[in-house]
């Protein structure tokens, strides 16, 4: 084309870790970007429901590219299937001339509605999603409803953009063919975790006293959601095992994030006496760097995770990740016992066991962390946005592979 490509992007809020991507984006001299933002939740700040709790971004998340709130009606501090019930995104399309239309996450009303509209304008659409087979449970009735939707879904859709190899699989188990899947692997800033957790390290003491931590301990991180499905409980039970077991030194677990299970994590450390547990909330990500660096292992004993972004940042720490098989990135991201450690799902002893092996082996743990920020270096943006450009025809041929998986 003469001119660069007029890219439309439909996304519920405003991102933490898509926000580089969109400034990488915006760069492009052949793309001509604007985000359409529903809610400014995160921007705004406030009591947010999937934590529980108030939530303030420590970084700048607007700036760098251009974009638009679209007007709601009713609240915009609940995303979900229906809300916001945001509008005006079809005058829009049509006011910018739009060469393409790209929204992430395919199961949300009005994004199946905006679908729609720009297949009635001749606007082509990109849809990126995070849904695997592990993603959520779902029945023969569930599945077969599934294949159904995606047979009306692939009419509104020209690209998938697949965000790892299960991703890509479960297109191809819901009937999209190869041809119309194009990988944009779920990255995040890589440049900015590995320099702020390189830069950490020598400040290590001074937060290992700010966080009451002996000097020569080891340290257990889990940094996520404290819902249900991430089974923070499991890593605790697994903890007291370690402990109890008295083959290491005492480890400290550290527990990052907010959310239902915090009342019943102090309740149960409290009442096993876990002194050298700690609960230290919401943190941003100009302080997750250095919790990464400081830990000797993280931990990540999810289910139906449909990927788990946190693994992408401790890897670029030169963390040693452990995850359960039910985390959707581990089939992309960790080759066990090289790249990082896998546990089955809900084994709390073999969490258990990978922890005591991991923790009596620095030598392991070196090797390990090294080659999963090695591994880590491929899912970065520039493959994101060579993926985006060749979904958008710039490129016909760009030394990334067209399907991923």
């Amino acid at each position: 084309m003469s001119r660069p490509v007029r890219l439309a992007y439909l996304v519920s809020h405003p991102i933490h870790y898509q926000v580089p991507l969109l400034r990488r984006l915006a760069a492009d001299p052949d793309i001509d970007l604007t985000v359409f933002f529903q809610s400014d939740l995160t921007v705004r700040g406030g009591f947010d429901p999937t934590y529980g709790t108030e939530i303030h971004w420590d970084v700048d998340l607007l700036s760098g590219y251009r974009y638009e709130f679209l007007p709601a009606n009713g609240p915009l501090d609940v995303i979900d299937f229906w809300n916001p019930r945001t509008h005006g995104l079809w005058s829009r399309l049509r006011e910018g001339r739009f060469d393409a239309l790209w929204i992430h996450g395919y199961a949300r009303f009005y994004h199946l509605k905006a679908m729609a509209m720009a297949r009635l304008t001749g606007i082509p659409v990109l849809v990126r999603d995070e849904a695997t087979a592990i993603s959520r449970r779902r029945g023969p009735v569930r599945r077969l409803f599934k294949r159904a939707f995606f047979l009306i879904l692939s009419r509104l859709v020209r690209s998938f953009l697949t965000i790892g190899c299960r991703n890509a699989a479960y297109y191809r188990q819901c009937g999209i063919p190869d041809d119309r899947l194009i990988g944009m692997p779920y990255a995040v800033d890589n440049d900015y975790f590995r320099t702020a957790a390189d830069a950490a390290r020598p400040q290590l003491p001074t937060l290992r006293a700010t966080l009451g931590l002996d000097r020569d301990s080891p340290v257990i991180l889990y940094a996520s959601r404290l819902e249900g499905r991430k089974h923070a409980d499991d890593l605790l039970a697994a903890y007291r095992r370690l402990v109890e077991s008295g083959q290491t030194h005492r480890p400290y677990l550290l527990f990052v994030g907010e959310g239902e299970l915090r009342l019943w994590l102090e309740t149960e450390i409290a009442r096993l006496g876990l002194d050298r547990v700690r609960l230290l909330g919401f943190r941003g990500q100009q302080e997750l760097p250095a919790l990464f660096a400081l830990a000797d292992v993280f931990v990540l004993p999810a289910v139906h995770e449909p990927w788990g972004m946190v693994i992408n940042e401790a890897m670029n720490a030169g963390t040693t990740v452990v995850a359960c098989d039910q985390v959707g990135c581990t089939a992309d991201l960790i080759e066990d016992g090289v790249t990082g450690c896998l546990v089955a799902a809900r084994d709390v002893d073999g969490l258990a066991a990978t922890l005591l092996r991991l923790l009596a082996d620095p030598e392991a743990r070196r090797r390990i962390g090294a080659a999963g920020r090695d591994r880590i270096s491929r899912f970065s943006y520039a493959e994101d946005v060579r993926g985006l450009r060749l979904a958008l025809g710039l490129d016909a041929t760009i030394g990334l592979d067209r399907v991923t998986g």
